[in-house]
């Protein structure tokens, strides 16, 4: 007989909110908050580079199940070997900006010069 899952996070009050935050982070993150390294978002689950969300300090741990302060982006492989352990947070080098004519003024007062 299977043991009922009583994580609020999967089947409780905080489903919805935990979905909005998913969503959310699958729109505003492309990099796993345990490797460092880009999540393709074209594979699926169960392939083990699939994207998935992490609780930064685990629900196991009194972490809060859909903060999304305590939610990130991450591979399916690196989260399950996270497991309920506790990390610090990782803080992986930013891409160089690319820098556009978008950032430039639309008009120039052309007496000041």
């Amino acid at each position: 007989m299977a043991k009922p899952n009583l994580r609020p996070d999967h089947n409780g009050t905080q489903r919805a909110q935990f979905e909005s935050n998913k969503k959310k982070i699958y729109a505003s993150q492309t990099v796993c908050g345990i490797c460092g390294k880009p999540v393709d978002f074209g594979l699926k689950f169960p392939h083990p580079l699939s994207p998935c969300i992490d609780h930064i300090i685990p629900v196991s741990r009194n972490g809060h199940p859909s903060d999304i302060s305590n939610l990130q982006l991450a591979h399916m492989c690196c989260n399950r070997q996270k497991s309920d352990k506790l990390t610090p947070k990782q803080e992986f080098a930013k891409e160089t900006e690319v820098v556009s004519n978008r950032l430039l003024p639309q008009t120039f007062d052309w007496k000041t010069l």
